[in-house]
């Protein structure tokens, strides 16, 4: 099983202002044949968990056009064309939570569903905030909402902490600051 299937065939069935749909024909090594359906990722993206303190994470909470609601979740986006990956985690953080971050590391990469999704994102915790306001893309200012790291249990019960990509988030860093 470890022979990645040969690629017979590709084409881009659909195509949206942010989504391109890519069916793929492949032959796996025990002769079988799939055509499977993905989302083409672009340059992929960064979420970044902010550290005012050793013991505060700040949140932000935006509407989610995808559940139709306000969520609370860390701030991200997508990672621009030249950028390094801790150069799209700064500008960021500048644009929506109001900080820079003298300390930006990246700590893991995620994938969100790879079985049809073609994307990533890079997990980066920045510390050492200072206040530092760029204009972003946002309809709208975004809350920020400081948490206490001590009471992630009552985060994760919360109905509008639901994004997995923040959620692993919350595990990885803590995990990572149990090291550092």
């Amino acid at each position: 099983m470890s022979t990645r299937p040969r690629v017979l065939e590709r084409r881009l069935v659909a195509r949206t202002r942010i989504f391109r749909v890519e069916q793929v024909d492949l032959i796996f090594s025990n002769g079988n044949r799939r055509c499977f359906e993905r989302i083409l990722g672009g340059r992929g993206s960064v979420l970044i968990v902010p550290m005012p303190d050793a013991r505060t994470l700040l949140l932000a909470r935006e509407y989610a056009a995808g559940t139709d609601r306000y969520e609370l979740g860390f701030p991200k986006g997508v990672v621009e064309p030249g950028e390094d990956l801790l150069e799209a985690a700064g500008r960021e953080l500048r644009e929506e939570i109001g900080c820079g971050a003298r300390d930006l590391r990246s700590i893991h990469k995620v994938s969100l569903a790879p079985g049809y999704i073609q994307h990533e994102t890079h997990l980066v915790l920045a510390r050492d905030l200072y206040p530092e306001r760029a204009q972003g893309d946002e309809p709208e200012p975004i809350e920020v909402v400081p948490w206490d790291l001590d009471a992630l249990d009552a985060l994760l019960e919360r109905d509008d902490f639901t994004e997995a990509r923040s959620i692993a988030a919350l595990f990885l860093i803590k995990r990572f600051l149990g090291r550092d």
